[in-house]
């Protein structure tokens, strides 16, 4: 028995976002000063860091728990089950349902309750449960389905990412311009076929690093005190993702008994692209190797950061050819690995 990804689904939202639209914005410090610099210059510079040249913002009327609905039915129509034989789905999120325009987050029911409700799946049997990870939320819960299965307790499992990040920004702060909306989801279960799932690995650091990302208040300090937005201290992650990630991952690949050379893809949570490539060149110096050329396929220019969604929608895009110059073959072995919010890392080594 082996436990492969037999379905993949995604919804990105249509509304585009590009970084133009932030010219008008009034961007401060964190002590609420203006920035010297005019915003053409910091959306340049922004833009030369993470890459970024638009982001996807989900319509009005949809909530997390809607776009994670849309690519759910999209992996069960292509893995080809019957979603009454779901032994569970995995809801991967870090904000809940949050309507625009309002400040408050809404979790009761949980997101996977009611991605179940919209699946319309009468079965009690499938159990529906959200968990709060940060980004590498979607694969840790590719990770526990994989414990279920293995365990005995379940045959098939839906593991969704979803997030809609623009409800929870602060517009006063140039890190609103990172984050975006969108839902990936992926059907795993128990086949005869060969590969799947063959290491994993994760990581939990609070020590010092807990609050590394938060809830804070607007840079704005006129704004209502008692609303708060995500924030980050971007350095700091930046310096903790490069120190750990590529020891996860390597620690992964080593548990698998690969060498490196043996890697076709390596999917990376779209944070940063300039973080993400140092994270692949310091993985592949801890093998003395050199990186081949396309092995990162890489979102985060159209699509933003939309935390828990953006490994399951590369994924996606990558398994049906919808990315230029990039493919997948039956057999290649790939990486799934991410860093975010906790501070958490994982890494899953997989064969198509």
């Amino acid at each position: 028995m082996t436990i492969k990804i037999t379905g993949t689904g995604s919804y990105i939202p249509e509304s585009i976002e590009k970084n133009e639209a932030f010219h008008n914005h009034q961007f401060l410090n964190v002590d609420g000063s203006n920035i010297t610099q005019p915003n053409p210059v910091i959306i340049e510079k922004f833009k030369a860091i993470t890459g970024i040249n638009e982001r996807r913002y989900a319509f009005d009327h949809l909530t997390s728990s809607d776009l994670a609905f849309f690519a759910a039915e999209k992996a069960i129509a292509n893995s080809n089950i019957d979603p009454e034989e779901l032994d569970y789905i995995i809801m991967a999120h870090n904000f809940g349902d949050v309507k625009h325009n309002t400040i408050q987050t809404d979790v009761l029911p949980c997101l996977a309750s009611r991605v179940k409700h919209s699946l319309r799946i009468k079965n009690p049997k499938c159990v529906a449960y959200d968990i709060l990870f940060g980004c590498p939320g979607w694969i840790e819960g590719v990770i526990q389905a994989n414990a279920f299965i293995k365990a005995g307790i379940a045959k098939k499992c839906l593991v969704i990412g979803s997030e809609t990040l623009s409800r929870v920004v602060d517009k006063h702060d140039r890190d609103s311009m990172i984050y975006s909306d969108g839902a990936g989801a992926t059907v795993i279960e128990a086949t005869d076929d060969e590969g799947g799932i063959l290491a994993h690995e994760t990581g939990s650091y609070t020590y010092d690093e807990a609050y590394y990302l938060f809830f804070g208040n607007s840079y704005n300090k006129d704004l209502c005190p008692d609303t708060r937005y995500i924030k980050m201290d971007g350095r700091k992650i930046y310096e903790f993702a490069l120190k750990h990630v590529p020891l996860a991952m390597k620690t992964c690949l080593d548990k698998a008994n690969l060498d490196i050379t043996d890697l076709k893809k390596i999917f990376i949570h779209q944070a940063n692209e300039k973080m993400d490539e140092a994270i692949l060149k310091r993985f592949y110096k801890l093998y003395n190797a050199e990186i081949p050329e396309g092995i990162m396929p890489m979102s985060i220019q159209e699509l933003g950061n939309s935390s828990v969604a953006t490994i399951p929608t590369l994924f996606d895009l990558v398994r049906n050819n919808k990315l230029e110059n990039q493919n997948l073959n039956k057999g290649d072995i790939i990486m799934f690995a991410s860093v975010g919010g906790g501070m958490h890392i994982n890494a899953i080594v997989y064969q198509y």
